[in-house]
Order: structure tokens, then C-alpha cells, then sequence
């Protein structure tokens, strides 16, 4: 199967990345290995971590029409409120997280919307459940990628002149030979103030597989999980207790910070204000990512509220899943211990009122698209990255190194975000790293990698270190990262030119941006303070 733009995967960049191809008028394929497109908003079931202004400025057109359309689908299909419906900042799950946490299947709904047009003119192929397994060269090009069904087994061999990985692990890095990087890089190489001394390549982000509960009468707990032993008495050096517990690092100061956990609270969810700047929010963890708050729909709509479980302790720390040899023992191990921390909170998880467990917590799988009650795919929070003409570090975005002066201004802007340095426990036995930083650029040298010339990472696989992958990460990131990626890849088929030229060419950059800007992309962000 041939094609003018190839974009192997279709999360939130992938999504992004063939939209921006497809507006430009080329042919798009687009494969996905899992049932639903939309990456971490949807299969991986992550409500949006976005910046403060998100309402205002910051992220690009199509990602506010992403949200804008989450929104009108509640407003047309779901029992709000009048109230709840005549809200303009809806937020349907009324999450303390994002202000807009809402179920993962709207999200679904909405991205195949925007892509149906494209779909019903075969302008758009999607291919799913398929995942890359191998690829081709010719010197420093790709020639073909080999994808293959979940499921059966077969086998397509996909060729186009650009192709865009937008892998939630950059599966296609290593299949094309692109030199990239994973884990912490060494201070001596980037130096970097929160980099170690010596690189570590297998010390990364924790995986998690979130899943969705609402609590309700009577006795849901299931069968004891086989290894509920051994995480029901996990405890990291670093943890101060039992991962099992309300007990955790605050991810800021590290300190021992207790949370609280209260089931459908009484409150009112359009009083709710999700600012991270206020507060991390994740003090109650019912309402941290609750995605269906009941008292925005008429009564009697919701039994309960659903609460997503993305919690420090579904973080899975024994092991990686990228370039080792047991991966999927690891994807297994943090299936069990999500599923331990369901139990354990049916079970014996204390409660305000002095008792042991919530037994009316009830697994909701169906909202998630499984059948095994987890989220499809376990949310990935670091990739492989590119080696890139250009990467981004810390000391380019860190308010305690740039102070006032905020982030660096990349001339080769193609984008913005913003997002703190946020970064999990790994698997090396770090603690949380979290670096306030300033609203940042994006710029088009790190989606360059240094030799392939017609591969374009589409996701978190650009040009960051394992430091600043922790803003780059985030959904409108990835977003507007994916959206440039599948831009540049029209405007270079266009101009009959590579996208190293596109970067070094004043006069090209200058009409490339500015196809970027008449799409709705950011380029540079206001005068802003307080952040």
C-alpha cells in the first residue's frame, strides 16, 4: 500500500499529524494498534494535563476544536443540567486535574468526526489494530514499513515519502536504524542541573495502567488478584510507606504528603476550578481525575461519580518496557498491580468514617473499551527520543536557570506549550523530579533527527532530553508537535525539499511558518506572568 504521508500510530500526535496532512491535501495512511485512535486521551484513558490558559491562548486551532467538540457532544447527547449544559468552560467530569476531564469514549467520538470526511473520500486510510514490527532503508532514507494485525497476524508493507512516527515508544526508531536515545542522559552531555552524573538508558519514567470506578450499593469486590501479596507490602526506598496507602511524596517538595479518598462528595461541579497553579490537586483523589461528576446531569442519570484511577501508586517501578528482553513481563506486572490497588481499596483501604475498605467500588472497563476492565494500553510517559539537530534542555526552559528572561525563543518555532518539569518515579529508583519552567517553543530542529532524512518523530519521540520530555509530554504538546510534523511533511512534498533544508533556509522557514500560523498554530506566546 502506497501513500503520500505514512503516520504509524494514532494517538493525540498521530490524529494531529494526519489532520495537518490532510487539510494540506495529501493522501494519509494511518495505523493503530489498539480498538480506539487517541493515544493517552482515549485508549490510555489520561483526561488532559494542560496549562493555565488553555481557555484563552497557548495551544493550537484543532486542538481547541478537539475540546470545543468534547464539549457540544455532551451538550447534544448527554442529560446535563440546564445549568451544567448553559456552562461555557464545561467540565464534565469536574476533575481538579484539567478543566476539561470528561470520558474517554467522547473523546473517541469527536477525533473520528474530524477525520470522517477525510475517510469517506479514501483521502484518509486507517489501519486497525496494526503495529509496525519492521522496516526498510536506503541509505538515509525509509523505504517501507511492515505493519501487522493484532489479532491475525498479517502483514502490509507500507511505503510513502515521508513517513511520521507517532509510536507512543518510538517503535519505529529502532525498526529504521534512527539513533535515538532513552532514560536519563548525563550532566557531562547535556549539562543539565537535575541530569545524573552518568547516563542511565534503562532508568525510566514509570508505566501505569489507569482504570475507572464509580461507587455503588452493594458488594462489588472480585477474586483477590494471584500477586496481591507482594504489592500489598511494596514499598520503595525512596516512599516512606506502603505504595498501598494514602501515603505518598508530594511530587514537589518529596515530602510525606497523606491523601484522602471520598467517594461521590456533595459538591458542586461547576464550582469546581482546575488550576495547577493553585494546587496540584490531587490532595482528594476522587475528584483529582473524576471524569463523570453526577450532579452536572438531571438526576438519577449517574448512580455515582466515575473516578479515574491514575494515582502515584499505579506507578509500575520494577521494570521497563522499551529495549529490554522481558517487556511484557513488565506491562503484565503493572497490570496486577493496578488490579491490587482496586482490591486493596475494595478491601482494606482505610475510610473517614474508621473503617477498612470500599466495598461498592465497581470496575467500569466498559467505559474504557476492555474487556479486562483496565485502559487498553498503559499510559506511556516516556519514549524513545531522536537523536535531533536540535535538543531541548532544561537550562532552555527552567525558571531557577532563565529567571525572568523565560524560556528560550527558538527562531524555528513551530509550536508552544506549557507544562512544568513533571516527572514520575522511575525505574532506576528515582523519586518524582518536578522543575517549575517557563511557557516554551517548540522548535522544528528537534523534530529533525540528525541523519534519516524522511522520518518525522509525531509524538514524544522529538528531539527532548529525559528531563524536559517531562512538559514536552503532556496532551496539547504532543498535539501540536503531531500537527507541525504532518504540515512539514506536506510543505516538503510541495517544495520538492527535505525538512533539514526546510530549517536551514530562511526563506523557506519564513512560508513554512506562516502556513503554520494561517492553520491556527502558536508560534510565541503573549506577555504572561505568574506562572
Amino acid at each position: 500500500m502506497h501513500t503520500e504521508v505514512l503516520v504509524i500510530g494514532g494517538g493525540l500526535g498521530g490524529v494531529a499529524a494526519a489532520l495537518s496532512a490532510l487539510r494540506a491535501g495529501r493522501d494519509v495512511v494511518m495505523t493503530e494498534e489498539y480498538d480506539w485512535i487517541g493515544g493517552q486521551l482515549t485508549s490510555q484513558a489520561v483526561p488532559p494535563d494542560e496549562h493555565t490558559w488553555v481557555e484563552q491562548f497557548g495551544v493550537t486551532a484543532s486542538y481547541r476544536s478537539l475540546r470545543d467538540g468534547i464539549r457540544d457532544y455532551y451538550r447534544r447527547h448527554y442529560p446535563l443540567t440546564e445549568a451544567s449544559r448553559a456552562a461555557a468552560e464545561l467540565n464534565p467530569g469536574a476533575g481538579y486535574v484539567s478543566k476539561l476531564c470528561h470520558e474517554p469514549r467522547v473523546a473517541v467520538a469527536v477525533m473520528e468526526a474530524m477525520l470522517a470526511p477525510y475517510r469517506a473520500s479514501r483521502q484518509l486510510r486507517i489501519l486497525q489494530p496494526y503495529q509496525p514490527v519492521d522496516a526498510t532503508t536506503d541509505g538515509d532514507r525509509v523505504t517501507s514499513v511492515t505493519v501487522q494485525h493484532r489479532e491475525t497476524g498479517d502483514q502490509l508493507t507500507l511505503t510513502a515519502p515521508y513517513i511520521l512516527d507517532a509510536t507512543e515508544t518510538g517503535e519505529l526508531l529502532p525498526l529504521t536504524g534512527t539513533e535515538y536515545v532513552t532514560g536519563f542522559e548525563s550532566q557531562a552531555d547535556t549539562q543539565e542541573p537535575s541530569a545524573p552524573a552518568t547516563a542511565q538508558p534503562l532508568n525510566m519514567q514509570a508505566v501505569s495502567y489507569c482504570f475507572a470506578v464509580d461507587h455503588v450499593d452493594g458488594d462489588q469486590v472480585g477474586d483477590k488478584p494471584a500477586n496481591y501479596a507482594f504489592w500489598r507490602n511494596y514499598q520503595p526506598p525512596f516512599w516512606g510507606d506502603r505504595m498501598l496507602s494514602w501515603n505518598a511524596p508530594d511530587p514537589r517538595t518529596l515530602q510525606a504528603s497523606r491523601r484522602t479518598f471520598t467517594p461521590n462528595p456533595d459538591d458542586d461541579p461547576l464550582a469546581v476550578v482546575a488550576d495547577q497553579r493553585r494546587t496540584g490537586g490531587d490532595t482528594n483523589l476522587w475528584t483529582f481525575r473524576r471524569i463523570a461528576a453526577r450532579r452536572h446531569f438531571r438526576p438519577g442519570a449517574y448512580a455515582s461519580d466515575i473516578c479515574l484511577v491514575n494515582w502515584p501508586m499505579i506507578d509500575y517501578l520494577e521494570g521497563n518496557v522499551l529495549d529490554v528482553p522481558d517487556a511484557e513481563r513488565h506491562l503484565q506486572g503493572a497490570k496486577e498491580l493496578s488490579q491490587s490497588v482496586l482490591y486493596w481499596l475494595q478491601t482494606e483501604a482505610p475510610r473517614p468514617d474508621g473503617g477498612t475498605g470500599f466495598r461498592g467500588l465497581r470496575l467500569r472497563g466498559d467505559l474504557l473499551g476492555s474487556t479486562d476492565g483496565l485502559a487498553q494500553a498503559p499510559y506511556i510517559r516516556e519514549s524513545r527520543r531522536i537523536l535531533a539537530d536540535y535538543t531541548v534542555v532544561e537550562q532552555d526552559l527552567s525558571v531557577a536557570v532563565r529567571g525572568d528572561a523565560g524560556a528560550v525563543e527558538y527562531d524555528d518555532s513551530v509550536g508552544v506549550g506549557m507544562y512544568r518539569i513533571d516527572l514520575h518515579p522511575s525505574t532506576g529508583g528515582d523519586n518524582y523530579i518536578d522543575v517549575a519552567s517557563s511557557p516554551f517553543r517548540i522548535p522544528l530542529g528537534a523534530l529533525i533527527p540528525r541523519r534519516i532524512e524522511n522520518l518525522l518523530p509525531a509524538s514524544k519521540n522529538l528531539g527532548t532530553t529525559h528531563i524536559t520530555n517531562g512538559c514536552y509530554r503532556l496532551h496539547p504538546v504532543e498535539w501540536n508537535i503531531g500537527e507541525a510534523a504532518g504540515l512539514l511533511a506536506a510543505f516538503c512534498l510541495d517544495h520538492g525539499v527535505s525538512p533539514r533544508a526546510v530549517r536551514a533556509t530562511p526563506a523557506l522557514l519564513s512560508d513554512f511558518q506562516a502556513r503554520l500560523v494561517a492553520q491556527g498554530v502558536e508560534l510565541s506566546w503573549p506577555a504572561i506572568s505568574g506562572y
